[in-house]
């Protein structure tokens, strides 16, 4: 992105009556522009995407969300030479009722093919056919990689026990509103201090405790690659709501190149630096979706 690139997320907020009807999708009048559209806005200084669409979509709708699978992004140009870049997610409701604001003064639920004859600009209607196409998830997991810990050569103790330095701890406390985004109802940890250290603020603020998981370690993969990948299966299909997995650098690489291969899915990356987030989506067990997420605090930082 450059000084001249206007960042924004926005979601399809979709719900359902029943789990078999067809999902009704919303679509918010902007009585500034006269325009009906998804809703979206800028990114505020300090935030992500991800964060930016749940906020968004609660100021302009008053629904709370969960997102689901990324829709990807619109890029458009704006005047004086500027462009607008928008990243989308799918969005399920949570909660929440519609109330006219300053921004949005009306708010339809309908059927996306309806959605896609509302709304004023094509960007939208790009936005709606994939989340039209699918896939469409029926459960999801989320995989975090800890965020930074320092040295390992220059930690005078048991490696077990190294803590996250000082940028480590940013990064965790930077993941709250990320895993809240997502929807965690659980979490689970190798029993690396680093790595329970990652996950214990957002745990702490929707008040979880922190399941310890031998694992989840890297000593156990090296040991035996099948140990973890059978655990962490086990753990998305007995576990209610959206699990939260928090493993280390020599784990989460080869166990999601392993497991988009068996289920038949090709990822766009598969390194995953410290803090960095794996959001997966999953229909009958099957691995379906895999949306990566950098580091929510950027720092420059070597792979241990």
């Amino acid at each position: 992105m450059t000084d001249t690139t206007v960042r924004a997320a926005g979601a399809v907020l979709w719900q359902r009556e029943t789990p078999d009807d067809e999902p009704r999708v919303a679509v918010v009048h902007r009585p500034r522009y006269d325009d009906w559209s998804l809703p979206k806005g800028k990114v505020d200084p300090g935030e992500i995407p991800p964060v930016t669409a749940v906020r968004e979509v609660a100021e302009e709708t008053g629904y709370d969300c969960v997102l689901g699978r990324s829709l990807g992004s619109t890029t458009y140009p704006l005047p004086r030479g500027r462009t607008k870049h928008v990243d989308y997610w799918s969005a399920r409701v949570t909660g929440g009722e519609f109330v006219a604001n300053d921004e949005v003064d009306r708010m339809v639920w309908v059927s996306p093919a309806q959605a896609r004859d509302t709304v004023s600009y094509d960007a939208d209607r790009e936005i709606l056919a994939r989340f039209v196409h699918g896939p469409h998830p029926t459960s999801h997991a989320v995989l975090v990689r800890h965020a930074r810990a320092g040295s390992k050569a220059r930690y005078r103790g048991d490696d077990a026990e190294r803590p996250l330095d000082s940028v480590g701890v940013q990064q965790a406390e930077a993941l709250v509103p990320v895993l809240s985004a997502f929807g965690g109802t659980a979490v689970f940890s190798a029993e690396r201090t680093r790595c329970v250290q990652t996950v214990a603020p957002w745990a702490r603020s929707v008040g979880l405790q922190v399941v310890p998981e031998r694992a989840l370690t890297e000593e156990t993969y090296a040991r035996d690659p099948d140990v973890v990948r059978r655990r962490v299966r086990d753990i998305v299909a007995t576990t209610p709501g959206v699990p939260v997995m928090c493993s280390q650098g020599k784990v989460i690489p080869p166990l999601m190149e392993w497991w988009a291969e068996q289920d038949g899915l090709t990822l766009t990356r598969s390194r995953s630096r410290k803090a960095s987030v794996w959001l997966l989506g999953f229909v009958g067990g099957v691995l379906v979706t895999a949306d990566h997420l950098e580091s929510p605090l950027p720092a420059s930082v070597r792979d241990d």
